[in-house]
């Protein structure tokens, strides 16, 4: 299987609390909603193919029941982010969560050893094992160079604090743009999706500029 990262993020990088104020307050976070202004007429229009594309999902703790909270009581069968969140596998990782605290529909809790335990899981046959939001997870799998994809919804705000998906000490690495489209509307998301081309650097060199017959460093 392989692993993508799929969320919405600022121009600043920050993917904490997009949906709303109390979503996520951790760490004293009172940014939250940036995400609302932009998210009419399209702009959200990717999430349902991303979600089309899962075998299964691997979540943090937190995001696992935040998503659980509000996605358990949605039961329209033509909602494909619901039917796929009711129904298909999902991965929770923590220590703490006991197998009866994770119940909603079939949920493994992986413990322990998360690196392993996903090193496991990729090489199992499949195709995609989704994380959503899981900011502590996603940073962890980038750091060991297990993330094949990341597909972002990148919104033109700054947001000026809060969890960022490459926060500062973040393992190099480098990716190839797959896929880039400003989505209609007007409000400016632009939806990405990215492959990993390079890990544990960004690459050597020197840029040079041309001028006259001078090559200046």
């Amino acid at each position: 299987m392989e692993i993508s990262v799929n969320t919405f993020i600022s121009l600043d990088g920050v993917m904490q609390g997009p949906g709303g104020v109390e979503e996520d307050r951790s760490n004293g976070f009172e940014r939250g909603g940036w995400l609302v202004p932009h998210s009419g007429d399209g702009q959200l229009d990717p999430v349902g193919g991303w979600f089309r594309k899962a075998d299964a999902f691997l979540l943090g703790r937190t995001t696992f029941e935040m998503m659980r909270m509000y996605w358990s009581q949605v039961t329209e069968p033509d909602n494909i982010v619901a039917t796929a969140l009711n129904t298909w596998q999902k991965y929770v990782v923590s220590d703490t969560l006991s197998d009866t605290d994770a119940a909603w529909g079939k949920t493994t809790v992986l413990r322990g050893d998360v690196i392993e335990q996903v090193r496991r899981l990729k090489d199992q046959p499949g195709g995609e094992l989704q994380v959503h939001g899981s900011w502590r997870l996603a940073r962890t799998l980038h750091d060991a160079g297990l993330v094949d994809t990341y597909r972002l919804l990148q919104v033109p705000v700054v947001v000026g604090d809060g969890k960022r998906l490459f926060a500062d000490g973040a393992v190099p690495a480098t990716y190839r743009i797959t896929e880039s489209e400003v989505l209609d509307g007007g409000a400016g998301v632009v939806s990405l999706t990215l492959r990993q081309a390079g890990f544990g650097t960004t690459g050597t060199g020197e840029f040079t500029v041309e001028d006259g017959n001078e090559a200046v460093v």
